[in-house]
Protein backbone atom coordinates (compact mmCIF):
# COMPACT_ATOMS: atom_id res chain seq x y z
CA UNK A 1 0.00 0.00 0.00
CA UNK A 2 1.21 3.78 -0.65
CA UNK A 3 1.81 6.03 2.16
CA UNK A 4 1.07 8.85 0.89
CA UNK A 5 3.55 10.83 3.17
CA UNK A 6 6.34 7.98 3.41
CA UNK A 7 8.91 9.75 6.15
CA UNK A 8 12.11 7.20 6.85
CA UNK A 9 12.68 6.28 10.34
CA UNK A 10 15.36 4.62 11.79
CA UNK A 11 14.94 2.21 14.92
CA UNK A 12 16.96 1.84 18.18
CA UNK A 13 16.45 0.70 22.13
CA UNK A 14 16.39 2.21 24.78
CA UNK A 15 16.20 0.45 28.48
CA UNK A 16 14.48 -2.52 26.77
CA UNK A 17 11.85 -0.29 24.36
CA UNK A 18 12.10 0.21 20.85
CA UNK A 19 11.49 3.76 19.26
CA UNK A 20 12.34 5.10 16.12
CA UNK A 21 13.05 9.05 14.78
CA UNK A 22 13.32 10.38 11.39
CA UNK A 23 16.35 9.38 9.36
CA UNK A 24 18.37 12.78 7.97
CA UNK A 25 17.57 13.21 4.44
CA UNK A 26 19.75 12.94 1.78
CA UNK A 27 20.28 16.40 -0.12
CA UNK A 28 20.93 15.84 -3.58
CA UNK A 29 21.06 18.85 -5.61
CA UNK A 30 21.38 17.29 -8.91
CA UNK A 31 19.60 16.66 -10.96
CA UNK A 32 16.17 18.02 -11.06
CA UNK A 33 13.47 16.17 -11.35
CA UNK A 34 10.69 17.53 -13.85
CA UNK A 35 7.45 15.81 -14.37
CA UNK A 36 4.75 16.22 -16.52
CA UNK A 37 1.71 14.81 -15.18
CA UNK A 38 -1.18 14.05 -17.63
CA UNK A 39 -0.05 10.42 -19.22
CA UNK A 40 2.93 10.17 -16.11
CA UNK A 41 1.42 10.75 -13.04
CA UNK A 42 -2.11 11.23 -13.64
CA UNK A 43 -4.25 9.52 -16.26
CA UNK A 44 -6.13 11.64 -18.04
CA UNK A 45 -8.77 10.39 -21.06
CA UNK A 46 -11.45 11.71 -22.41
CA UNK A 47 -12.62 8.02 -23.26
CA UNK A 48 -12.96 7.55 -19.49
CA UNK A 49 -15.69 10.17 -19.74
CA UNK A 50 -17.55 9.82 -22.49
CA UNK A 51 -17.17 5.84 -23.02
CA UNK A 52 -19.99 5.59 -19.98
CA UNK A 53 -22.56 8.04 -21.41
CA UNK A 54 -26.09 6.78 -22.59
CA UNK A 55 -25.68 6.28 -26.62
CA UNK A 56 -22.19 6.89 -27.07
CA UNK A 57 -19.96 3.57 -27.67
CA UNK A 58 -16.37 4.21 -28.42
CA UNK A 59 -16.86 4.37 -32.47
CA UNK A 60 -19.27 7.24 -31.84
CA UNK A 61 -16.78 8.97 -29.04
CA UNK A 62 -14.12 8.82 -31.61
CA UNK A 63 -16.23 10.53 -34.15
CA UNK A 64 -17.02 13.77 -31.92
CA UNK A 65 -13.68 13.46 -31.08
CA UNK A 66 -12.40 13.60 -34.09
CA UNK A 67 -15.03 16.09 -35.74
CA UNK A 68 -14.65 18.79 -32.94
CA UNK A 69 -11.21 18.38 -33.40
CA UNK A 70 -11.41 17.94 -29.29
CA UNK A 71 -7.65 17.72 -28.75
CA UNK A 72 -6.60 20.85 -30.25
CA UNK A 73 -9.77 22.68 -29.02
CA UNK A 74 -8.81 21.61 -25.37
CA UNK A 75 -5.14 22.88 -25.55
CA UNK A 76 -6.87 26.74 -25.47
CA UNK A 77 -7.95 25.22 -22.48
CA UNK A 78 -4.60 24.45 -21.35
CA UNK A 79 -3.55 27.61 -22.80
CA UNK A 80 -5.75 29.75 -20.68
CA UNK A 81 -8.56 29.95 -22.16
CA UNK A 82 -11.38 29.73 -20.26
CA UNK A 83 -14.12 26.71 -20.44
CA UNK A 84 -17.12 28.95 -20.47
CA UNK A 85 -15.65 31.32 -23.14
CA UNK A 86 -13.59 28.00 -25.22
CA UNK A 87 -17.64 25.87 -24.41
CA UNK A 88 -19.62 28.59 -26.28
CA UNK A 89 -17.55 29.31 -29.38
CA UNK A 90 -17.53 25.35 -29.93
CA UNK A 91 -21.02 24.63 -29.18
CA UNK A 92 -22.08 27.61 -31.30
CA UNK A 93 -19.88 25.85 -34.43
CA UNK A 94 -21.33 21.92 -33.38
CA UNK A 95 -24.84 22.61 -31.93
CA UNK A 96 -25.80 19.14 -32.43
CA UNK A 97 -22.97 18.33 -29.60
CA UNK A 98 -23.68 20.57 -27.00
CA UNK A 99 -24.56 17.91 -24.59
CA UNK A 100 -21.24 16.27 -25.00
CA UNK A 101 -19.09 19.45 -25.24
CA UNK A 102 -20.72 20.69 -21.82
CA UNK A 103 -20.13 17.19 -20.20
CA UNK A 104 -16.21 17.74 -20.10
CA UNK A 105 -16.46 20.81 -18.79
CA UNK A 106 -19.32 19.59 -16.26
CA UNK A 107 -17.70 16.62 -15.42
CA UNK A 108 -14.22 17.01 -16.08
CA UNK A 109 -13.28 14.60 -13.33
CA UNK A 110 -14.78 11.92 -14.45
CA UNK A 111 -12.04 12.48 -17.75
CA UNK A 112 -9.73 11.27 -15.05
CA UNK A 113 -8.88 7.76 -13.42
CA UNK A 114 -6.52 8.68 -11.17
CA UNK A 115 -3.08 8.86 -10.05
CA UNK A 116 -0.51 6.37 -11.67
CA UNK A 117 -0.15 4.69 -8.61
CA UNK A 118 3.44 2.92 -9.60
CA UNK A 119 4.53 6.20 -10.54
CA UNK A 120 3.73 8.29 -7.66
CA UNK A 121 5.72 5.52 -5.76
CA UNK A 122 8.19 6.31 -7.78
CA UNK A 123 8.08 9.89 -6.99
CA UNK A 124 8.10 9.06 -2.85
CA UNK A 125 11.35 6.86 -3.98
CA UNK A 126 12.63 10.39 -5.31
CA UNK A 127 11.55 12.15 -2.48
CA UNK A 128 12.89 10.44 0.10
CA UNK A 129 16.42 10.31 -1.29
CA UNK A 130 16.74 14.32 -1.42
CA UNK A 131 16.00 14.81 -5.05
CA UNK A 132 14.37 18.46 -6.43
CA UNK A 133 11.11 17.60 -7.42
CA UNK A 134 9.43 20.13 -10.22
CA UNK A 135 6.04 19.76 -11.94
CA UNK A 136 5.70 21.34 -15.59
CA UNK A 137 2.30 20.33 -17.05
CA UNK A 138 -0.19 21.54 -19.39
CA UNK A 139 -3.65 21.48 -17.96
CA UNK A 140 -6.20 23.92 -17.81
CA UNK A 141 -5.88 26.65 -14.10
CA UNK A 142 -9.61 26.27 -13.42
CA UNK A 143 -9.64 22.50 -13.62
CA UNK A 144 -5.65 21.86 -11.95
CA UNK A 145 -7.27 23.98 -9.34
CA UNK A 146 -10.01 21.36 -8.60
CA UNK A 147 -7.48 18.09 -8.90
CA UNK A 148 -4.13 19.74 -6.73
CA UNK A 149 -6.07 18.89 -3.18
CA UNK A 150 -7.32 15.42 -3.74
CA UNK A 151 -3.63 14.37 -4.21
CA UNK A 152 -1.18 15.11 -1.74
CA UNK A 153 1.68 14.10 -3.45
CA UNK A 154 1.51 17.28 -5.65
CA UNK A 155 2.67 18.94 -2.07
CA UNK A 156 6.57 16.87 -2.88
CA UNK A 157 6.97 19.50 -5.66
CA UNK A 158 9.13 22.12 -4.89
CA UNK A 159 7.69 24.50 -7.48
CA UNK A 160 4.71 23.65 -10.21
CA UNK A 161 4.57 25.43 -13.15
CA UNK A 162 1.04 24.97 -15.03
CA UNK A 163 0.72 25.68 -18.58
CA UNK A 164 -3.25 27.15 -18.25
CA UNK A 165 -1.98 29.54 -15.46
CA UNK A 166 1.05 31.30 -17.26
CA UNK A 167 -0.36 31.27 -20.73
CA UNK A 168 2.35 29.07 -22.11
CA UNK A 169 1.87 25.17 -23.80
CA UNK A 170 4.45 22.38 -24.09
CA UNK A 171 6.12 21.82 -26.47
CA UNK A 172 7.01 25.22 -26.86
CA UNK A 173 10.43 26.76 -25.64
CA UNK A 174 9.32 29.93 -23.92
CA UNK A 175 7.28 27.72 -21.08
CA UNK A 176 10.52 25.50 -20.58
CA UNK A 177 12.76 28.75 -19.98
CA UNK A 178 10.00 30.19 -17.74
CA UNK A 179 10.41 26.71 -15.38
CA UNK A 180 14.24 27.51 -15.47
CA UNK A 181 14.03 31.27 -14.51
CA UNK A 182 11.62 29.94 -11.56
CA UNK A 183 13.74 27.17 -10.15
CA UNK A 184 17.38 29.21 -10.82
CA UNK A 185 18.61 26.15 -12.58
CA UNK A 186 20.03 25.58 -15.79
CA UNK A 187 18.56 23.05 -18.27
CA UNK A 188 21.54 20.55 -18.21
CA UNK A 189 20.84 20.03 -14.07
CA UNK A 190 17.12 19.13 -14.69
CA UNK A 191 15.58 15.64 -15.73
CA UNK A 192 12.51 15.44 -17.75
CA UNK A 193 10.36 12.83 -17.57
CA UNK A 194 7.20 13.82 -20.27
CA UNK A 195 4.50 10.99 -22.39
CA UNK A 196 5.21 13.62 -25.22
CA UNK A 197 7.59 13.00 -27.85
CA UNK A 198 7.45 16.51 -28.92
CA UNK A 199 7.51 17.83 -25.38
CA UNK A 200 11.34 15.63 -25.01
CA UNK A 201 12.73 16.71 -28.32
CA UNK A 202 11.99 20.21 -27.33
CA UNK A 203 13.72 19.87 -23.74
CA UNK A 204 16.52 18.02 -25.39
CA UNK A 205 17.10 21.14 -27.56
CA UNK A 206 17.50 23.20 -24.68
CA UNK A 207 19.77 20.90 -23.02
CA UNK A 208 17.53 18.96 -20.88
CA UNK A 209 18.46 15.54 -19.87
CA UNK A 210 15.17 13.35 -20.55
CA UNK A 211 13.19 10.32 -19.78
CA UNK A 212 10.29 9.67 -22.38
CA UNK A 213 7.95 7.76 -20.37
CA UNK A 214 5.81 4.88 -21.27
CA UNK A 215 5.15 2.66 -18.83
CA UNK A 216 6.21 3.03 -15.11
CA UNK A 217 8.30 -0.09 -15.28
CA UNK A 218 10.67 1.68 -17.87
CA UNK A 219 10.68 4.94 -16.11
CA UNK A 220 12.11 2.82 -12.68
CA UNK A 221 14.35 1.12 -15.31
CA UNK A 222 15.82 4.17 -16.83
CA UNK A 223 16.28 6.14 -13.66
CA UNK A 224 18.55 2.60 -12.48
CA UNK A 225 20.44 3.10 -15.36
CA UNK A 226 21.06 6.84 -14.45
CA UNK A 227 22.09 5.88 -11.08
CA UNK A 228 19.41 7.47 -9.53
CA UNK A 229 17.17 4.48 -7.97
CA UNK A 230 17.24 1.05 -6.61
CA UNK A 231 16.26 -1.24 -8.73
CA UNK A 232 14.07 -3.04 -6.62
CA UNK A 233 11.67 0.52 -7.00
CA UNK A 234 8.17 0.09 -8.55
Amino acid sequence: MLRPYPIPFTLFIKKGKVFRKPMAKNTKSSPAIVFDFGGVLMDWDPHYLYDKLPGYDRQAVERFLNEVDFFTWNLEHDRGRSFAENTAELIARFPHYRDLIRAYDERYLESLSGPVEPVVQILCALKDAGYPLYGLSNWPAEKFALVRPMHPFFEYFEAIVISGEVGLVKPDKEIFELLLARIGRPAGECLLVDDSDRNILAARELGFQTIYFRSPGQLAADLHSLGILDSNTA
